[in-house]
């Protein structure tokens, strides 16, 4: 994995080393730049870019799914705000997070449809208060898909034990009584007045986007149209209680019926969703795509991996930019600590090749907005680990290499907004006859051969987050 990174035609130290050069003889500062989320502003969309007060808006971010979970108890809290520090201190600028957890459990927020328990409701007003404190911007997600944390089966089941005659899972999408529940949770959530800021959350320029469901997948309907007559009618709903923050819908990036051809970029499956009608939605504002490849391709190499890796981001970079004409944000990627190959260096090497994947389409002028690493955490949170936990304070390579992005992909917006792009275009390719010219796997053309056959899903926990 480290080859890919220093044998690269454009090495990450060229690329950044570029930046350095750029900015001193510029006048502007990467520091200035990587705190440009205490800006106020609602994040807004302009063709297939973001844009923040007018300007470009490119990030780095990452996942922290249980933050509500965590806030919900106020002598745990300082895990939240240990943890947006670090980010803060790492440049991080956008948190993902979920506002939601169904069910019985004594951390729940919805207990049973339309009953809240009002204690994990003001933990999430915690973490809201807390982001607006760090600058940063929140992607708050309204359902899980799975069963962890209560999600789709629980609204099933609720409707269930009230009378409704249900088949599966998949009349999420469908049955009156159940899209009642969730269409009430969204407006609970949205029209919440925060017990800490006072202000309301569809008022709150904190929030950068809501999501719809985590990675929402149908087994009835492997074409999409199930799926997308749902996303259709929810996003429909949260426009009309919010006209200012942005929507996504939560997707994986599995392609479906739209564009037959597309389908074999698809890990050798579908899962019911159609990455081009689902997010030509006009109510749907940029495109999002997950990607583990180590666990769906558990087994296989990491050049296949990686190969797989290149095809899913340039092929989702293309239609976003091509056939969507929205921005794209690569919401969750990392590398699992329980593969049987793991080290830390297999894990950098990775995050640096999507790393830069993502800023080098960033500055051709692509529709990429940024990325969010999954999963940050605090210090003695091992119940909330899933092999995916990053701890930046015992990690201090990774954290060098988030900084790293972090100031790349900030101080491109700040050249951008100056009109000045170019010059660090130049002066990289300047450095790049002094590193070699191999090539790297995640800016090679694209492998001819395609993975097939393979259903592999994520593994152990992983689900009990995204």
């Amino acid at each position: 994995m480290a080859t890919y990174i220093k044998s690269g035609r454009l090495s990450w130290s060229a690329i950044f080393l570029a930046f350095v050069l750029y900015t001193s003889f510029s006048g502007c500062t990467c520091e200035a730049s990587v705190h440009k989320g205490k800006e106020g502003g609602f994040v807004q969309t302009k063709g297939t870019s973001f844009v923040l007060n007018g300007s470009p808006f490119l990030f780095n971010g990452f996942n922290a799914y249980w933050m509500m979970n965590v806030a919900s108890d106020p002598s745990e809290r300082y895990k939240v705000t240990q943890v947006l520090q670090d980010a803060t201190d790492a440049g991080l600028l956008v948190c993902r997070t979920w506002a939601f957890e169904d069910g019985t459990d004594g951390k729940a927020l919805q207990i049973s449809p339309g009953v809240y328990d009002e204690r994990v409701f003001q933990g999430l007003d915690f973490v809201v208060a807390q982001a607006r404190k760090y600058g940063l911007k929140l992607i708050l997600s309204f359902v899980n898909n799975y069963k962890d944390f209560g999600g789709r089966p629980q609204y099933v089941e609720w409707a269930r034990s009230s009378g409704v005659q249900l088949k599966s899972d998949d009349d999420f999408y469908t049955n009156p009584v159940v899209k009642g529940y969730y269409k009430n949770h969204v407006e609970r959530v949205i029209t919440r007045v925060n017990t800490i800021t006072k202000i309301p959350y569809k008022d709150d320029n904190t929030i950068m986007a809501w999501e719809l469901i985590n990675e929402p997948r149908c087994q009835l309907d492997y074409s999409g149209r199930m799926v997308n007559a749902w996303v259709q009618e929810m996003a429909t709903f949260v426009k009309s209680l919010d006209k200012h923050h942005l929507l996504e819908i939560g997707m994986e990036g599995f392609y479906g019926d739209t564009m037959p051809e597309r389908k074999q970029i698809n890990p050798g499956y579908q899962v019911g969703t159609d990455f081009i009608s689902n997010n030509l939605i006009r109510e749907i504002d940029f495109t999002t795509i997950h990607a583990y490849p180590d666990q769906w391709f558990s087994g296989q190499t990491e050049n296949s991996q990686m190969a797989f890796m290149q095809r899913w981001m340039s092929s989702h970079y293309d239609d976003s930019r091509n056939v969507l004409k929205k921005p794209l944000v690569i919401a969750e990627f990392g590398k699992s600590s329980k593969d049987s190959d793991y080290n830390i260096n297999i894990r950098n090497a990775y995050m640096n090749a999507v790393y830069r994947n993502i800023y080098m389409e960033a500055r051709s002028g692509g529709t990429v907005g940024g990325g969010l690493v999954w999963q940050l955490m605090a210090d003695g949170m091992g119940s909330y680990g899933d092999g995916y936990e990053i701890i930046l304070s015992e990690s201090p390579s990774t954290d060098s290499l988030i900084l790293q992005q972090s100031h790349a992909m900030t101080t491109l917006s700040q050249s951008l907004r100056t009109g000045a792009q170019n010059v660090p275009v130049n002066q990289a390719r300047e450095i790049e006859s002094d590193q070699g010219t191999g090539d790297h796997p995640l800016v090679a053309s694209d492998p001819q051969h395609r993975h097939a056959n393979h259903a592999h899903t994520r593994k152990g926990s992983r689900n009990a987050g995204p």
